[in-house]
């Protein structure tokens, strides 16, 4: 089935009211930062806590919901289900046979703390995770989204590290470097920015 992502002003609308943290992530959270539209998306990424993670069911009343188990196999995700540690991703759309319409992505917590996957020994408080655009929609820190694409780089990652890099503060060009892999492409361009 294809994807027909909704906008972010949609995900702003469909999560108002979740009564839990919640960011706007992916390709869209980099284009928000850098403050222009630079390339197209397939689709569209929100990221929660998996201490919140079944509340997304209530906030997408009569969507489907589908679970993507390692590695990358999708299942429908029952009402009420608690997911096991291993999946971090559920792709949503609002009725049999329709497009995918958003991605969830979900990330541990340990109290106050975000928990960064795959490597525990990250975290930063919860209340660092992200930044409100003027209209308050919450979007996930671009040093914490660059991380993530940074574990697997695509044309699309680079594409996005190349225009956020300049506009990278000196303490999150400090932790996306603390944060990445030791021999990472991208070392010698965080330290030189």
């Amino acid at each position: 089935m294809p994807w027909n992502p909704v906008t972010p002003a949609e995900v702003h609308r469909l999560f108002e009211a979740f009564p839990a943290p919640w960011w706007l992530a992916g390709g869209y959270a980099i284009e928000l930062f850098v403050g222009r539209s630079f390339r197209e998306h397939a689709d569209i990424d929100v990221l929660l806590l998996r201490r919140d993670h079944l509340l997304a069911q209530q906030a997408l009343p009569g969507w489907e919901w589908w679970a993507a188990d390692p590695p990358g196999h999708l299942r429908p995700w029952r009402v009420g289900e608690v997911l096991p540690d291993a999946v971090h991703d559920i792709w949503c759309r609002p009725g049999p046979g329709e497009p995918w319409r958003l991605q969830l992505m979900v990330d541990n917590s340990d109290g106050p703390d975000w928990i960064a996957r795959p490597d525990p020994s990250l975290r930063r408080p919860i209340t660092s995770l992200g930044w409100p655009t003027p209209d308050g929609l919450p979007v996930l820190a671009p040093e914490i989204q660059l991380y993530y694409k940074s574990r697997n780089v695509r044309s699309k990652d680079v594409v996005d590290f190349d225009a956020a890099l300049p506009l990278l503060t000196s303490e999150q060009r400090r932790w996306l470097v603390h944060a990445i892999a030791d021999d990472h492409p991208w070392l010698d361009r965080l330290s030189k920015a």
